[in-house]
C-alpha cells in the first residue's frame, strides 16, 4: 500500500497506493474545509496547479450540508467533482477548538454547533460513520487534542483516552467497510499520535499505536502555540518511533520552512490553511520570501507576482499592480489569483522536494530554498536517540 522508494537521512520519498490513485510523497494536501478551497478555486483549478490530495473537514460537512445528504448524492468525490484522493479529518480538532461549551466523556464529546447552537455529539463511532458517508480516501481516527499548555496529568489521561478511541475507530471502520451500501469500502484509517510537548509521552504513544498496523500515522496537537523549535524537537523524538514503511502525516503544518524541516525529519504528508488564508489577504509566497501585495510599493508594479512562475496567474501576466487594485477594491478575483498562486507554489515546492530526494540532493535543495527565502535552517539535535534516552529516564 505504501512503498518507501528512497531515504536520505530521515527524509523519505514514498508512494501511497489508494483506490483513488497513487499519492507521491512528500505531499502537501490542499485544504478545502467544506468541500471547496476558499477563494473561488474549483477542482478544475486544483488539477491545473498540480494538487494530489484535497482535504475536507468532517465536522463542517456533518453540520452543513450533512454527511447523510452527501452519501445520498454519491459521496464527497461525486459531490465536488474530484476523482483524486481526499483526506477527511476526524472532526476532533474542530470540536475542541470551535465549541465553546463541551463535555468530554468516555463515549465521546457533547457540544453545540457553532452555526445554530443545536446540541451535537461525536464519538469514535460517529466520526467513522460520518467519514464513511463522505466516502473519503483516507479517514482520520477520532482523537482528543489537548491544549498545548495542559498539565502533564491531563495530557496523560487524554492520550490514554485517544488510544481507547482509536481501538473503537478501528472496529467501527472494519464494520462500515463491510456494509453493502458503503460509499468507499476501501477507506483507509490513519491513527493520531498525541502528547503535547512531552517527548516521553509522545514516544510511548507512538510505540503503542504502531502496534495496530494501520495504513498511516499522524502527529497531531502541534502548531498550536508551541515554538517551531519545540515542534521540531517533538518530530525528532516521535517520527523514529513510527513505522518507517508507513506514511507519517504532520497535521496542520505549515509554512514553507516548516515543511522543508518536517521532510528532513521524516514527514510524508502536510496540510495547512496558510496558502489560502494568507492569499485571501494579499500575502503571496515566492522563492524570495513572502510578499504583501496590498503594500503601496506595488501600486505601479507591472511585473507578475514572481518572474518565471508557472502558475496560471503569473503565466498569463497579471501584474502586481492589477492584483493590488483588485484586493484594495475587495474584488474576489484578486483573492482568487493570490490563492491560486500560493497553492501552486506549495504544490510545486513539493514536486521539487520529491525530485531532490529522487536525485539524492535533498540537503542541498533545502539549504538553497531556505537561503532564497532568507530563512536560516533549524538545527538538529533535540530529539537525537541520546536525548530521547535522557528524557525517558
Amino acid at each position: 500500500m505504501y512503498t518507501l522508494i528512497k531515504k536520505q537521512g530521515m527524509a523519505k520519498r514514498g508512494r501511497l497506493h489508494t483506490v483513488h490513485g497513487d499519492i507521491e510523497t512528500p505531499v502537501f494536501m490542499n485544504v478545502g474545509t467544506v468541500g471547496a478551497i476558499k477563494g473561488a478555486v474549483s477542482t478544475v483549478d486544483l488539477k491545473e496547479i498540480g494538487t494530489q490530495v484535497e482535504l475536507s473537514n468532517t465536522y463542517h460537512l456533518h453540520v452543513r450540508p450533512g454527511d447523510e445528504l452527501i452519501k445520498k448524492l454519491g459521496g464527497l468525490h461525486r459531490f465536488m467533482k474530484w476523482d483524486r484522493p481526499i483526506l477527511t479529518d476526524s472532526g476532533g480538532f474542530q470540536v475542541f477548538s470551535l465549541a465553546g461549551i463541551r463535555k468530554i466523556k468516555e463515549e465521546g464529546v457533547k457540544f453545540r454547533s457553532h452555526i445554530d447552537g443545536r446540541p451535537l455529539f461525536i464519538g469514535p463511532e460517529e466520526s467513522m460513520q460520518i467519514q464513511s458517508n463522505l466516502g473519503s480516501t483516507i479517514a482520520m481516527a477520532f482523537d482528543e487534542c489537548p491544549p498545548s499548555l495542559a498539565p502533564r496529568e491531563y495530557i496523560e489521561q487524554s492520550v490514554a483516552r485517544t488510544t481507547r478511541w482509536l481501538e473503537r475507530c478501528i472496529r467501527e471502520m472494519e464494520r462500515l467497510n463491510a456494509l453493502p451500501d458503503t460509499v468507499n469500502p476501501h477507506q483507509l484509517l490513519f491513527g493520531i499520535n498525541q502528547g503535547g510537548t512531552c517527548a516521553d509521552i509522545r514516544i510511548a504513544h507512538a510505540r503503542t499505536i504502531r502496534n495496530y498496523n494501520l495504513p498511516g500515522y499522524a502527529i497531531g496537537g502541534l502548531a498550536v502555540g508551541e515554538s517551531h523549535e519545540e515542534m521540531y524537537r517533538i518530530l525528532e523524538c516521535t517520527v523514529p518511533e513510527l513505522p518507517e514503511d508507513k506514511p507519517v502525516y504532520l497535521m496542520g503544518v505549515g509554512t514553507p520552512a516548516n515543511i522543508l524541516e518536517g521532510v528532513d525529519r521524516g514527514v510524508d504528508f502536510f496540510d495547512c490553511v496558510y496558502p489560502s488564508r494568507n492569499g485571501r489577504h494579499g500575502q503571496v509566497y515566492t522563492n524570495h520570501g513572502k510578499m504583501n501585495l496590498k503594500n503601496a510599493q506595488y501600486e505601479t508594479d507591472l511585473r507578475p507576482i514572481e518572474e518565471g512562475c508557472g502558475c496560471p496567474v503569473c503565466r498569463e501576466g497579471y501584474s502586481r499592480a492589477y492584483i493590488r487594485h483588485l484586493l484594495k477594491a475587495e474584488e474576489m478575483l484578486g483573492m482568487r489569483f493570490c490563492v491560486l498562486h500560493n497553492l501552486y507554489f506549495y504544490n510545486t515546492m513539493m514536486a521539487e522536494i520529491r525530485q531532490a530526494l529522487d536525485e539524492g540532493r535533498y540537503p542541498e535543495y533545502k539549504m538553497e530554498k531556505l537561503a532564497g527565502m532568507g530563512i536560516s535552517p533549524a538545527p538538529f539535535g533535540a530529539g537525537t536517540p541520546e536525548r530521547r534516552e535522557e528524557q525517558e529516564e
